[in-house]
């Protein structure tokens, strides 16, 4: 039996709330789905799953904060097959139905009236429903709890059928049904919240239970199901506590990062002609959608040159430096409310400039509305920070632990500067290198951002 423990989603982070479970007892579950919300002090992130099994006994009620490294939930490594479940015994009272892959089965229709009665009882006692999870995750979508549904499957297994069945005749009767997921039904039941004033951050808009704890009045928002009244707090306090607690936490952060790491700071400042001249030309001839800014240019360059340069992109652990496995580019983002993340685009070096600009306005906006995934917040290898378009021309920041280095751009702004013994205004912009010099020294870094201008000149290339 695995478990499912609270995760470190950063240096910084020693505990977190349980915000939301996306999974049920009983669903299966593959390393990297996302399997619930938690809310650390800086943003709501969703947690991946580092197993691949069937989702057992959930540890822990939402609303409560653990530190991590808690039990969340245990999950059971998967042992049959899918072809071979553990049924002999309903295969004997019922030959026609065992065989279903190799079976053309015509007398389905004679199925519904008789597995559901011997077969799902049994199903509830234990807590689990017969459903795959595709039909799960279409009785979510649907807003249909599968406990109310008798399957007419075999088995007593739920078909995708009976959910839409089951929507269909919700939609009858409700003709304005809202779209919720059936945890943040109970929820807004327990809370007293109507779900029509409650906006959905979920898929299509649907609401979930993260969204009714924040419509919640009052200090009522805080309390989950009444064995756990005590403990959420952290889901519910306001927007200015949260932002004091953010600010708090990146202090701390950056304090032990000035205290225990030796930084040094290099400096150099690019040309950038070639590359806005490159960058008008492709935008010119590219639909709107498609168009690039300078920013997708500088974080490009800036990943390839780590993957050219390897000693500045990786960690420093346990006295001494790790590589990361691929380039995982940490981009600083600011937010709205206040306060600072860094997620990762991963593999950036190998991303198109298009699929790369796609991808940096994506994290952004989840960002920014709280959706990230664990490892987007917990393996970043080298961090970039870009304050140019705040106006600023020269950014030295402050390294990230457990990595080893970060990249700074300011602002591209016109300067005059000799070119081939000729004076003329050009467009340039001050990139900057914090490093750690416990891993890497001046030369290594002053290689790194000769790289990043050697890129920039040639932006074909990027």
């Amino acid at each position: 039996m695995a478990e499912f423990t609270m995760p470190s989603l950063g240096a910084d982070m020693d505990e977190g709330t349980l915000q939301e479970w996306l999974v049920q007892p009983g669903d299966q579950v593959h390393k990297g789905d996302p399997v619930a919300v938690v809310e650390t002090a800086k943003s709501a992130i969703e947690v991946e799953c580092f197993e691949t099994g069937t989702m057992g006994e959930l540890l822990v009620e939402p609303g409560t904060t653990v530190p991590v490294g808690t039990r969340l939930a245990l999950i059971e490594p998967t042992t049959a097959e899918p072809g071979k479940p553990e049924r002999p015994k309903k295969a004997e009272e019922k030959p026609p139905v065992q065989p279903a892959p190799k079976h053309a089965r015509p007398p389905t229709r004679t199925e519904p009236a008789q597995a559901p009665v011997s077969v799902l009882p049994a199903a509830q006692d234990r807590g689990y429903i017969e459903a795959g999870p595709l039909i799960r995750h279409l009785a979510e979508q649907r807003g249909i709890d599968l406990a109310t549904l008798r399957g007419s499957g075999p088995g007593g297994r739920v078909t995708r059928t009976d959910v839409e069945q089951a929507a269909a005749a919700a939609t009858a009767t409700w003709p304005s049904r809202v779209r919720a997921t059936p945890l943040a039904r109970r929820l807004a039941a327990e809370l007293d919240v109507g779900l029509a004033t409650v906006a959905g951050t979920g898929k299509d808009s649907a609401i979930r239970a993260a969204d009714v704890r924040r419509a919640a009045p009052g200090p009522a928002t805080a309390a989950p199901p009444s064995r756990h009244v005590a403990t959420p707090v952290r889901p519910s306090r306001p927007s200015e506590s949260r932002a004091a607690a953010m600010r708090q936490a990146i202090a701390g952060l950056m304090a032990r990062a000035n205290r225990d790491i030796p930084h040094y700071y290099l400096s150099t400042t690019i040309d950038m002609a070639a590359a806005t001249d490159w960058l008008h030309e492709h935008n010119r001839r590219s639909p709107v959608a498609e168009r690039l800014l300078p920013a997708a240019l500088l974080l490009k360059a800036a990943a390839l040159a780590a993957r050219e340069v390897p000693e500045l992109n990786g960690f420093w652990t346990d006295d001494h430096f790790t590589a990361g496995e691929g380039v995982h580019l940490g981009v600083a983002v600011s937010l709205r409310g206040g306060g600072l993340v860094a997620p990762a685009l991963h593999d950036a070096d190998t991303l198109e400039l298009s699929q790369l600009m796609t991808a940096l306005k994506d994290l952004v906006a989840r960002a920014r509305t709280g959706r990230l995934r664990g490892s987007e917040v917990s393996d970043p290898t080298i961090t970039v920070t870009n304050l140019g378009d705040q106006g600023v021309e020269t950014v030295f920041g402050v390294i990230y632990p457990p990595q080893v280095a970060l990249v700074g751009f300011g602002r591209v702004v016109d300067r005059p500067c000799a070119v081939d013994g000729l004076l003329g205004v050009r467009p340039v912009v001050t990139a900057t290198l914090s490093a750690d010099h416990r891993a890497t020294d001046g030369a290594v870094g002053a290689h790194y951002l000769t790289a990043v201008d050697h890129l920039l000149q040639n932006p074909e290339q990027l």
